[in-house]
């Protein structure tokens, strides 16, 4: 719960975590999404098990092998290449294990930390989605990013 405390996380979650029992209705709706083969969730942890974020990979199409991806990590966590990393493992997993092939992110045009992220974890600019997410009233451009099976590993990092 302290992790939907942090105003950035305002709004990435359809309900807000706020008590024990939200926190667990998000937790069993990740595990309903692996089951249906729709999502993929995956708790970003320390070495002592502090969670540090999530990745996910959701909007699974099989018909076509594209998974979306999104990512958060706590403030603490913020700058520190983790979100990064945790985009390449959970990339990784979905072109071996998870039999995808293209994985797609977007993030707000106003957001160059998780432009960053893309980046560094090999996801390539293709666009932009003009106006295309409301918070607060306000309307956002998404910049596009995409990363292919057959694309090459980004540099370790």
């Amino acid at each position: 719960m302290t992790a939907f405390s942090d105003p950035l996380m305002r709004g990435q979650s359809v309900e807000p975590v706020d008590s024990v029992q939200a926190a667990e209705r998000w937790i069993a709706a990740r595990g309903d999404q692996w089951v249906a083969d729709s999502a993929y969730s995956f708790a970003v942890v320390d070495g002592g098990g502090l969670v540090l974020g999530q990745v996910c990979i959701g909007s699974v199409d099989r018909r076509h092998a594209v998974g979306w991806v999104s990512y958060w990590t706590t403030a603490t966590a913020r700058g520190q290449g983790i979100a990064s990393r945790a985009c390449c493992a959970v990339a990784r997993w979905a072109f071996d294990d998870a039999e995808l092939f293209r994985l797609e992110l977007g993030h707000r045009v106003n957001n160059p930390a998780s432009c960053g992220v893309a980046r560094a974890a090999g996801f390539a600019v293709e666009g932009q989605q003009r106006q295309k997410l409301q918070y607060d009233d306000v309307r956002f451009d998404v910049e596009l990013h995409a990363r292919l099976a057959t694309d090459r590993e980004p540099v370790s990092l």
